[in-house]
C-alpha cells in the first residue's frame, strides 16, 4: 500500500508517451444486456480485451454509460485494461424499477428522519457484482464517480476478495457532515422536469453552469450534445428520485473503510459543488494507505483536460494490486 495520502493542488502533466485525447474508441461493443437480479437487467458496454485485467467504471447520480467518454476508456484500454461501463438500474437502456419516490420523501431523507426506501446502495453494488458474474469475472479493478464512488466504496466493503483496487472520484463516506451540497443545489435537484428533448438540453446547460468545473469549463455545444444523446437512450426522472433516496439513506460507511486493504485512490475536485471536498478527503483518511489527488479548479465532471491525468493515477492504483 501507498503511503500516507497526498495532495497535489495542480494537474500533473500526461505522461511521456500518453497522448493526451485517444483518437478512436479501442476494441469497444455495442450495447449489451445482462440479467443480474430478479426483474433487473443492466445495460453495459466494454472496450478492450476481454483477456486483459477487467476495470469497473460506475457512473453517478442519473448518468448513463455514455458519460463515460469512449477517449477516457479507450485509454485505459491502451494500458491493457478490459473496461466495462453499465448503466446503473434506473438509468438509460437499464430495467426502471418499481417504487414511487415523492420530492417529500425526499426531504424527510435528508433531515434523516425514516422513509421506505425502494432499494439501498447495496442492492446497487450486488448489481455490479453480478454484472461480473455474468461476465466471467472474479476480481476487477473498480472505478466510481459520485454515486459510483458509493457504490464502489460498498464493493470494497462488503466482498473486498474481489475488489482489485479502488478508484473513488468526486464521492464521499455516507457520513453527513463531510461531502455535503452547495446549498444553491438541492432547489435544482428536486425541481420536475419539463417535457421534452429540448427542455431537457436547457435543464442540464443550467446545471452544469452550476457543478461544472470552472478551471475547465465545457462548451455549451457539447453539454447539449451530451444531453440529447442521453434523452435518445432514455431517461427517467422517477429513477433519479430512487437513487437519490438511496443517496440519502446511505450508512456511514467510515469505519468499515477503516478495513479496506486494497489499493486505493481518491479524486476530488477543489471547485465541487455537488459534493464538497471534504467528502474526499474524509474517504482518503478512512482508508489505510489512500492516495488523495485534489485538483484545483475541477467541479463535479470528469474534463477532457484530465484525462492523461485520471489514466495515469489509476493504473499507478492498479498497479499496487499487482497487476498479473
Amino acid at each position: 500500500m501507498a503511503g500516507p495520502a497526498s495532495a497535489t493542488p495542480e494537474t500533473p502533466p500526461p505522461s511521456e508517451g500518453e497522448e493526451a485525447v485517444a483518437t478512436a474508441p479501442v476494441g469497444v461493443s455495442s450495447e449489451l444486456f445482462a440479467h443480474v437480479s430478479t426483474g433487473v437487467e443492466l445495460c453495459y458496454r466494454t472496450y478492450g480485451d476481454p483477456a486483459d485485467e477487467p476495470i469497473l467504471l460506475l457512473m453517478g447520480l442519473g448518468s448513463p454509460l455514455t458519460w463515460w467518454d469512449p477517449d477516457l476508456c479507450s485509454m485505459l484500454a491502451r494500458r491493457g485494461y478490459f473496461v466495462v461501463t453499465p448503466d446503473n438500474r434506473d438509468v438509460g437502456r437499464s430495467t426502471k424499477v418499481a417504487g414511487r419516490v415523492t420530492r417529500s420523501m425526499l426531504v424527510r431523507a435528508f433531515v434523516g428522519a425514516p422513509v421506505r426506501t425502494p432499494y439501498s446502495m447495496g442492492d446497487l453494488a450486488r448489481d455490479s457484482f453480478a454484472l461480473l458474474d455474468h461476465l466471467g469475472i472474479e476480481k476487477a479493478h473498480v472505478v466510481g464517480v459520485s454515486m459510483g464512488g458509493m457504490i464502489a466504496q460498498t464493493m470494497a466493503i462488503d466482498e473486498p476478495e474481489r475488489v482489485r483496487s479502488l478508484t473513488s472520484i468526486m464521492s464521499t463516506t455516507g457520513r453527513r457532515t463531510v461531502g455535503w451540497q452547495h446549498p444553491r443545489l438541492f432547489p435544482a435537484l428536486l425541481r420536475p422536469l419539463c417535457p421534452g428533448r429540448e427542455a431537457y438540453a436547457e435543464d442540464s446547460v443550467a446545471m452544469w453552469r452550476l457543478i461544472g468545473s470552472p478551471g475547465f469549463p465545457r462548451p455549451e455545444e457539447d453539454t447539449r450534445e451530451v444531453a440529447n444523446e442521453t434523452y435518445d437512450r432514455g431517461i427517467s426522472p422517477g429513477g433519479t428520485l430512487r437513487q437519490m433516496m438511496a443517496i440519502l439513506t446511505q450508512p456511514d460507511r467510515s469505519r468499515r473503510l477503516g478495513d479496506v486493504r486494497v489499493p486505493t485512490l481518491v479524486i476530488h475536485g477543489l471547485a465541487d459543488r455537488m459534493v464538497h471536498v471534504s467528502g474526499g478527503r474524509s474517504t482518503a483518511a478512512a482508508v489505510p494507505g489512500a492516495e488523495l489527488i485534489l485538483v484545483e479548479g475541477m467541479g463535479h465532471d470528469l474534463p477532457r483536460e484530465l484525462f492523461a491525468m485520471f489514466v495515469d493515477a489509476i493504473d499507478r492504483t492498479a498497479r499496487r494490486s499487482g497487476r498479473r
